[in-house]
């Protein structure tokens, strides 16, 4: 008999956990959650980008835009990137310019804007980045060059000199 309760408890417990979730209104809360951020650096061609992975929570409206604001490391001018939201898309990459001058363990502020076909804002993200690694063990040219990765024949070194932070 007591074995036979703890079933029926056991099941209506269920029942109430599964119609509350289901009572959650599908058409509120977020659009876009980052589930990956890592500052990139790409030896072989001596660049180094921002690069973000966004996963969808809930459908987004048609001609949805992200527009990102990346923190330029060597100060200056914020980079800006803007691109459409394909509706079938699970998830959504977002990859800065070039950039020069990341420290390791400085943090970098990146900024994202969710707005619809009309401009109107559905969503604002911001994340903070930090690199483990300094932009100092990149080569300052590239190591390959050309779609079949040639061995650079420019030799020279070029100057990358950062500003002081």
């Amino acid at each position: 008999m007591a074995n036979r309760f703890r079933r029926v408890v056991a099941l209506v417990s269920t029942m109430v956990l599964l119609s509350l979730g289901a009572c959650r209104d599908p058409g509120q809360g977020d659009y876009l959650n980052v589930s990956g951020k890592i500052f990139v650096f790409n030896y072989r061609i001596a660049q180094a980008t921002y690069l973000l992975t966004l996963s969808k929570v809930r459908p987004l409206p048609d001609d949805s835009m992200l527009e990102t604001t990346f923190e330029n490391p060597a100060g200056g001018v914020p980079f800006v990137v803007r691109q459409k939201i394909w509706p079938t898309m699970a998830k959504v990459t977002v990859e800065s310019p070039p950039v020069k001058c990341v420290i390791a363990n400085r943090e970098y502020k990146v900024s994202m804007r969710v707005t619809d076909a009309n401009g109107q804002l559905l969503q604002t993200l911001e994340r903070k980045m930090i690199s483990d690694v300094d932009q100092s063990v990149m080569p300052d040219k590239p190591l390959v060059v050309g779609p079949f990765y040639d061995a650079n024949p420019d030799k020279a070194a070029a100057s990358t000199a950062c500003p002081a932070s």
